[in-house]
């Protein structure tokens, strides 16, 4: 067989490439709860998204999408509405054909599948980041706190910035991820960022993946 393609969204046994890269992002990422975490007290975690069905603008006013941009490496992303200024990493796919996730003891490094879209580009970029690691709080613990309308901004190796705005944020079990709806190829310039979230095991990790759907509506 070929090397998988992300972006194929016809495929409905098991979990698509980079679904079982988020699967394994989800679980590296709570490693901290599972060493520091405890039963008896309290313990910090990613604010859940709202639990709304999702609903693109589409739906209740026109959308508009900016001209997608030729294709460059993103070099940050910043998303001002929960804090988050970062710099941005390239990810690939590895030998268990599971996209590798952003070092944990970098917890402020976004991860990009560079074999997939480039954000800003036509079509569906990936981005992933830990919600949490040993040391506490990522750079996307506070992902499920945006909402419709807000702005997520990505910087780019030639030096222009492609402006997504928010369409809907999402959490999905692992064990029922909607693939064709998170990875399937768009033709405008589409993002979606992706952390772990949900209940949390000690054995296991979270339960859930966090989605945050974006389109591109203006660029610099």
């Amino acid at each position: 067989m070929g090397r998988p393609d992300p972006r194929s969204s016809h495929r409905k046994r098991g979990p698509s490439p980079i679904a079982a890269g988020a699967t394994a992002l989800t679980l590296v990422a709570g490693l901290w709860l599972a060493y520091y975490g405890s039963d008896d007290g309290p313990i910090e975690r990613p604010p859940a998204p709202a639990a709304e069905p999702l609903r693109l603008p589409s739906d209740t006013r026109p959308r508009v999408d900016a001209a997608p941009l030729p294709p460059s490496e993103p070099t940050r992303i910043k998303i001002p509405d929960i804090g988050v200024d970062a710099p941005m990493g390239a990810l690939t796919m590895g030998p268990d054909r599971r996209l590798s996730s952003p070092p944990v003891n970098n917890k402020n490094l976004v991860g990009w599948y560079r074999a997939g879209i480039a954000p800003g580009a036509a079509g569906n970029a990936v981005m992933v980041g830990h919600a949490d690691t040993r040391s506490g709080p990522a750079v996307f613990f506070r992902l499920g706190l945006l909402r419709p309308g807000d702005n997520i901004e990505v910087l780019r190796k030639d030096r222009r910035k492609a402006i997504f705005t928010v369409d809907a944020v999402r959490s999905y079990p692992k064990d029922d991820f909607p693939d064709a709806l998170v990875y399937g190829p768009t033709d405008a310039a589409e993002l979606r960022v992706i952390t772990c979230g949900g209940h949390y095991d000690k054995h296991t990790g979270y339960a859930a993946n966090v989605v945050v759907f974006a389109h591109l509506t203006a660029t610099r």
